[in-house]
C-alpha cells in the first residue's frame, strides 16, 4: 500500500499511544505480506519490525472492530464508487490447515464445521461486481447454503433499493426469494428443473453471476485466504477485510 492509499484510510485507525518505533502503514504491509505469502507470522522479513508486534496490533484492531467499522465507512463516506444496481450473492469453501483446527471454543466463534472434503469455512458474500464487496459472513463448511444466505441477508443494514440480486439455483427457494422482495430488491435466479410452476428472469442480468466469482477468484489470490489457519473467525475475518479494503482503494 502506497502513503496515498494509505491516507484514505488513516483517520480511521486508532492512534497509537507513546513512542511508536512501527507505523500503521508498516504494520498494514507487514499483515498484506503475510495474506499473500501465506507466511508464518515469524516469517515476516526484519523491514517490517517485531513479527510480534505486527501480529498484537492486528488483532486488537480485529477485536475492536476497527476493521469492520473502516470497511463500512468506505462505502459511507463514496471514497469507492460502487455501483449498486446490480448484486451478485454467492459463497465458496475454504479448506482449513490443521493448525486452525483445535482452539478451545470459549475462545471465540469458529466457523469451521466438518465435510466431505474435511474441515472447512465458508465464506457468504455479497458484491456490487468483480472488485468490490458490500458485505460478508462465515460459516462452518457443513451448514447448507441457503440458510447462512437469508441470515446474511437479514443482518444486512443497508440493501440497495431495487437492485438486482443474482443468484444460484441453490437459492431459488421461495423463502429466499421472498426475503429478496421483502428486502426491495428483486431476485434474478433461475427456477429448477423440477419445478411445477416455473418463472421468467432476466437472462441479460444473470450472465453477470460470474462477477461475484471473480472477486472470488481474487480474494483467493491471497494464500492467508485461501487456505485458513486462523483457529478464531476474528483473525479470519481480519484478513478478508484488509484484502478487500486495499483491492477496493487501488481501483
Amino acid at each position: 500500500m502506497t502513503e496515498n492509499q494509505y491516507a484514505l484510510i488513516q483517520p480511521y485507525l486508532p492512534v497509537q499511544p507513546g513512542n511508536v518505533r512501527v507505523s500503521n502503514l508498516t504494520v498494514i504491509n507487514a499483515i498484506l505480506f503475510v495474506a499473500e505469502n501465506g507466511c508464518k507470522w515469524r516469517a515476516l522479513p526484519p523491514r517490517f519490525g517485531k513479527w510480534h508486534t505486527v501480529y498484537t496490533r492486528m488483532r486488537r484492531w480485529a477485536d475492536a472492530g476497527v476493521l469492520d467499522r473502516l470497511f463500512d465507512a468506505l462505502q459511507k463516506h463514496h471514497m469507492i464508487r460502487v455501483s449498486v444496481d446490480c448484486l451478485g450473492l454467492d459463497s465458496t469453501s475454504v479448506k482449513v490447515h490443521p493448525d486452525g483446527t483445535g482452539a478451545p471454543q470459549k475462545n471465540g466463534p469458529q466457523a469451521i464445521g466438518k465435510s466431505r472434503g474435511g474441515w472447512n469455512t465458508k465464506v457468504h458474500l455479497i458484491a456490487a461486481n468483480d472488485r468490490f464487496a458490500l458485505t460478508f459472513s462465515l460459516s462452518g463448511g457443513n451448514a447448507h447454503d441457503a440458510p447462512e444466505r437469508r441470515a446474511l441477508l437479514e443482518g444486512w443494514r443497508s440493501p440497495p433499493q431495487g437492485a438486482a440480486m443474482i443468484m444460484g439455483r441453490a437459492y431459488e427457494g421461495d423463502e429466499t426469494r421472498q426475503l429478496v422482495l421483502d428486502l426491495g430488491m428483486v431476485p434474478v435466479v433461475p427456477p429448477k428443473a423440477n419445478r411445477l410452476i416455473k418463472w421468467d428472469y432476466d437472462r441479460a442480468i444473470y450472465k453477470r453471476r460470474n462477477e461475484v466469482e471473480r472477486l472470488f477468484r481474487k480474494l483467493k489470490g491471497y494464500r492467508r485466504i485461501f487456505s485458513r489457519f486462523e483457529k478464531l473467525d476474528v483473525m479470519y475475518r481480519a484478513f478478508l477485510n484488509f484484502a478487500l479494503i486495499v483491492d477496493m482503494i487501488k481501483c
